[in-house]
Parts: C-alpha cells; sequence; structure tokens
C-alpha cells in the first residue's frame, strides 16, 4: 500500500460498534490498516481512542476511505489545508470533490479553521469570499454548482464532530437510546416533551416532519392544540397531509372515513378532490383561511398563529394544492431555507419526508421519529441520520399524549 495516512477517532468505541464499523469501512473500500494505538474508557463515562494507520494503492482510493470513515467522526491526525479546485461546469463538482456529512465540520484554509455553516450530508463544502479577509464554507447540493465556484476536494484540512451522548438529570436524553415499541409510552411522550421544551427555552425552533396519518388517526385536534401552545414552528409535509386535514375541515372525512363514526359516507371518495378544488379556486391555503373558507383544522392554525410550512409533492398526488413545490428541486430549497434556528424536529407518520428531511437536517439538532412501521424509523439511521431515534407506537395515541403534556387546555376528544 504505497499512501497512507493516521487518523483518529474518540467516543464509546466499543458498546456503540463504532470501531468495527471504521475497520469494516476500509477494509470494503480497498484499503488496509494497522491499529497503531487504542486507549479503552475506564468507566461507562469514559471514552475511548484510536489511532490508526490507514493506507490504499491508490491516493485517490485512500481519500475515498478518510471522507468515508468522517460519517463515524473519524479525522487526520495531520489534517493540513484543504484543497479548492473551481467548478468547470453547472450542475458538476469537480472530480475528487470533498463529499459532506451532517455532522459538525470545520475546513482548514490559509491556516485557520472555518466552521461549516448549515452542515448536510451528501452535498458538496463551497468556499465563498468573506466580507473582511475570512471566507466562509457552507455546504452545497450538486443542483446549485456554478461554474466558477471553490469547491473544496480531498478530505485533507477538514475535520468533523460527533454528538458526544450526554443526559443531565431532568433533561431530554439526545442519542440516548434506540428505537423502541416496548418502554413505556408516558415515559417517552414526557421525554420527547422535555426536549421540545428545552428547544423552547434556547430560543431555538421546533420542527414538525408529518404523514397523513396525523389526520387518519384523529390526532388533528392533538396537533392543533400543540400548533397553538407553540410547539409547532415548522412543518414539512407533502400534498397529503395538508389535503386530508382540510377535507376534514370542510366535510368531516378523510379519504372519505368520516372520523367521528369511523365509516365510509356517500361518496366520499370524491371529498379529498373537492377539497383540493376548493383550495384552488381561492388561490392558496392562506388566502382560503383569510376568505374564511376554511375556518379549522391543522393548516388553518398554521397560517392563523403565523407558523411556516413547506408542502413537497410526488408524482402520486391529486390535484395538487396550489402551495405545494411540483419541482423537488425547488420544495428542497426552501426546506433548508427553513433549517435555521431549528432546535429539535419531530417526525410522525411518514417515511418520505423523514428521510428528506433527515438528509438535510445537521446532526447536531435531535431527531425523533414516530411511527407505526419500525422500518420508517430504523430507515433514518441507516441511512446516515446518526441523531435519529424512534418510538414505534400509534402516532394518534402519540400525538394526543404529547398534546396533554404541553398543553394545559387539551383534552382527548
Amino acid at each position: 500500500m504505497a499512501h497512507s495516512e493516521i487518523v483518529e477517532i474518540r467516543g464509546h468505541l466499543i458498546d456503540t460498534a463504532a470501531l468495527s464499523k471504521v475497520l469494516n469501512d476500509i477494509a470494503e473500500y480497498g484499503g488496509d490498516y494497522v491499529v497503531e494505538q487504542f486507549d479503552i474508557g475506564h468507566g461507562s463515562a469514559d471514552p475511548s481512542y484510536a489511532r490508526i494507520n490507514v493506507s490504499a494503492a491508490r491516493e485517490e482510493t485512500l481519500q475515498r476511505i478518510l471522507m468515508r470513515l468522517q460519517i463515524h467522526g473519524v479525522n487526520q491526525v495531520d489534517p493540513g489545508e484543504a484543497q479548492v479546485d473551481v467548478a468547470d461546469m453547472d450542475g458538476v463538482f469537480p472530480d475528487g470533490f470533498y463529499s459532506s456529512t451532517n455532522l459538525e465540520t470545520q475546513v482548514r484554509l490559509d491556516g485557520r479553521w472555518v466552521r461549516v455553516r448549515n452542515p448536510e450530508m451528501d452535498c458538496g463544502l463551497v468556499v465563498l469570499d468573506g466580507d473582511d479577509t475570512a471566507p466562509e464554507v457552507r455546504t452545497l447540493p450538486m443542483s446549485d454548482v456554478r461554474a466558477g465556484m471553490k469547491i473544496v476536494c480531498g478530505a485533507s484540512g477538514i475535520k468533523v464532530t460527533v454528538p458526544i451522548s450526554t443526559k443531565e438529570e431532568g433533561s431530554f436524553g439526545f442519542m440516548e437510546s434506540d428505537v423502541s415499541s416496548e418502554k413505556p409510552q408516558a415515559v417517552l411522550v414526557r421525554q420527547v416533551a422535555d426536549g421540545m421544551r428545552e428547544a423552547k427555552e434556547a430560543g431555538r425552533k421546533v420542527l414538525w416532519v408529518g404523514g397523513p396519518g396525523v389526520v387518519h388517526t384523529g390526532a388533528s385536534d392533538a396537533m392543533v392544540a400543540l400548533v397553538e401552545a407553540g410547539y409547532v414552528d415548522v412543518l414539512f409535509a407533502g400534498n397529503a397531509l395538508a389535503t386530508h386535514d382540510i377535507e376534514s375541515a370542510l366535510y368531516g372525512t378523510s379519504l372519505g372515513i368520516d372520523l367521528a363514526r369511523g365509516q365510509g359516507v356517500e361518496h366520499g371518495h370524491e371529498h379529498h378532490i373537492r377539497a383540493i378544488n376548493t383550495i384552488r379556486k381561492a388561490g392558496s391555503i392562506r388566502a382560503a383561511v383569510e376568505q374564511g373558507v376554511l375556518t379549522s383544522g391543522i393548516m388553518h392554525s398554521l397560517v392563523t398563529h403565523g407558523k411556516d410550512f413547506v408542502l413537497v409533492g410526488s408524482v402520486r398526488d391529486d390535484g395538487p394544492l396550489p402551495d405545494v413545490y411540483t419541482d423537488v428541486i425547488e420544495g428542497q430549497r426552501a426546506m433548508r431555507a427553513e433549517l435555521d434556528d431549528a432546535g429539535f424536529c419531530l417526525m410522525v407518520a411518514t417515511m418520505l419526508h423523514s428521510v428528506a428531511t433527515g438528509n438535510i437536517l445537521p446532526a447536531s439538532v435531535p431527531l425523533v421519529c414516530v411511527d407505526i412501521n419500525p422500518a420508517t424509523v430504523t430507515k433514518l439511521a441507516d441511512r446516515g441520520s446518526s441523531q435519529a431515534r424512534g418510538i414505534v407506537t400509534d402516532v394518534g395515541l402519540f400525538l394526543e399524549q404529547l398534546a396533554m403534556e404541553l398543553s394545559p387546555t387539551y383534552r382527548r376528544g
């Protein structure tokens, strides 16, 4: 192996299997390794440390390995300076571009460490000239690359930091628990509520990602109560959640099912498309609220309380509602624009939008996914959202309990 680099990693390397994952990745990507130093923490709270010599037959292969290892928090002992190349085509990174993680990242430029803004996985890093002498570094989606941009290439001069598992008495246990279907739900609800309270007390936003199951399970009233109590600052969803919520407000049904009786109604299958048509006639959801056409429901509550929402559609959508982004790239940009100051994220009853949000959310933001399907809550972690914690349960019951925890006026309907 002609090319090598010394790297190091700190943390709970044994109980999280982090060291095993690092060594497996080196082998999988065609490299070799020698563990030069391994210090095991004595207590459960003590981190371990490993120093590893990573080698590969080709420099290009070594750089790929070093980038891959950074998703585990592995850094070069001597990172050196970042290499910056200029993009020569719109929508195309230079060869060897650094593929970013969602971990806190710093880039060394001209001997100074510059913190990357809005860390996001599977992007590049663009260097922007600052107002003063210090440059700015941001993550950049491939679709936003423009010829002439300065792009970080290779793994040199880059350092990442993995969130450490911490828990103070009475606080939300960020990264404390794996996917769970057996823990007492009251405890889980209380932990999520504590996380939301901490975010709000710190002046941060609570981000929600929701699917139509919120409406189907009869939890709309609970979510409205949470909006009114100030615990929903931004909602990411698709056409379905908004459509079924508006259908419920206008017709008392969701997908033609009477939510009060749990039975289908005559011609109920038409209600969702008639609801969409009503909003399209008004011009937008906000316009429908202002015109007195839409007078209740989740979307009504978001509008009347000045909260933001981003609806991004898919190929299966009816209509869609006029507020829905039908260009998914524009939808991604709108979602990214709402991530500033996010302090907590709760995902409920949606796999598609949960994965999409997990892809753009920094790992420093606590993330909880609630779904009746265990595959939904495990997929986030499998796709790189290492901070994701899952609760396998009925979304309707969970949201009712959460509303009772956070809204003093809410009572089960």
